[in-house]
């Protein structure tokens, strides 16, 4: 056989290989969107990812590397049984805290989503701290596996509030709406989106961007979602997620330059 020819045929090869991959990939995502249940563990664990998910042909089936895999694995597993922390040991319990980095920090491009609880201070006032921190264990239950499917950690539990970051914009948008919903009665959740550079540790992250996310959370009534232009443009088409009506640009607290924001919110389901 000519050189041509083998070439020619390792071309057909990696053509038929690649259409066959393809087609797998396809029903096999097909096949985990018909379970819900068992769809929300995978994502949530990282051992698929959101995108792969609504296109196989174009995504890889996962970006998580195998630490971050059973971080979110042991993050899931204490927060549905707390009594878990204790047999869990001293590197597994820094394991879960945070996602190795080194100690000095490393820079990078993040979409950060900060939230608080919209009557919190009022309702521990009247109840008590007791019932306060019940209230929050459950709020932080639910809200732990949305983040996580969602492509983020949260890097803070900051009160009533977290502070979570997302490497990819579009995975923030979304938390942050359906973080919404977590908010245990009576209380309301706010949240805030922006995307930025910033400098991140195992259990912290500095930056500009974690300080205007936090102000763009200020500005969110009790139960509703608000992002900055720059996370919306940054995050592109990002299915289930719209903004509401123009942005507005508002001069934040301690921010030289206004900003333009906008409402976030679900797609209704059709």
């Amino acid at each position: 056989m000519s050189s041509d020819h083998a070439e020619r045929a390792r071309d057909v090869g990696v053509t038929t290989v690649d259409a066959l991959r393809r087609r797998l990939a396809r029903k096999a995502a097909a096949l985990i969107r018909r379970d819900k249940e068992a769809a929300d563990v995978a994502l949530e664990l990282g051992l698929i990812d959101r995108t792969w998910l609504e296109a196989p042909d174009s995504s890889p089936i996962s970006t998580a590397a195998p630490t971050e895999i059973l971080e979110r694995f042991w993050e899931r597993a204490v927060e549905q049984r707390p009594s878990r922390i204790s047999s869990l040991g001293l590197s597994a319990a820094q394991l879960i805290a945070g996602r190795l980095a080194p100690s000095s920090g490393r820079h990078e491009q993040l979409a950060v989503v900060f939230t608080d609880l919209e009557g919190f201070t009022a309702f521990t006032a009247e109840y008590g701290d007791e019932a306060a921190l019940k209230l929050l264990h459950e709020h932080h239950r639910r809200a732990g596996p949305i983040v996580r499917r969602s492509g983020g950690r949260v890097v803070k539990r900051l009160g009533d509030g977290l502070l979570c970051t997302f490497v990819n914009p579009g995975g923030g948008l979304l938390a942050a709406v359906e973080l919404l919903g977590t908010a245990p009665e009576p209380l309301k959740l706010r949240a805030g989106v922006h995307v930025g550079d910033a400098i991140v540790s195992h259990d912290d992250i500095i930056g500009h961007v974690v300080n205007v996310a936090a102000r763009v959370a200020e500005t969110a009534s009790g139960g509703h979602a608000v992002a900055t232009q720059a996370a919306i443009e940054a995050a592109g088409s990002t299915r289930g997620v719209v903004p509401v009506g123009r942005p507005k640009r508002r001069r934040l607290k301690g921010i030289s330059q206004p900003i333009a924001l906008s409402e976030i919110r679900a797609v209704a389901a059709t």
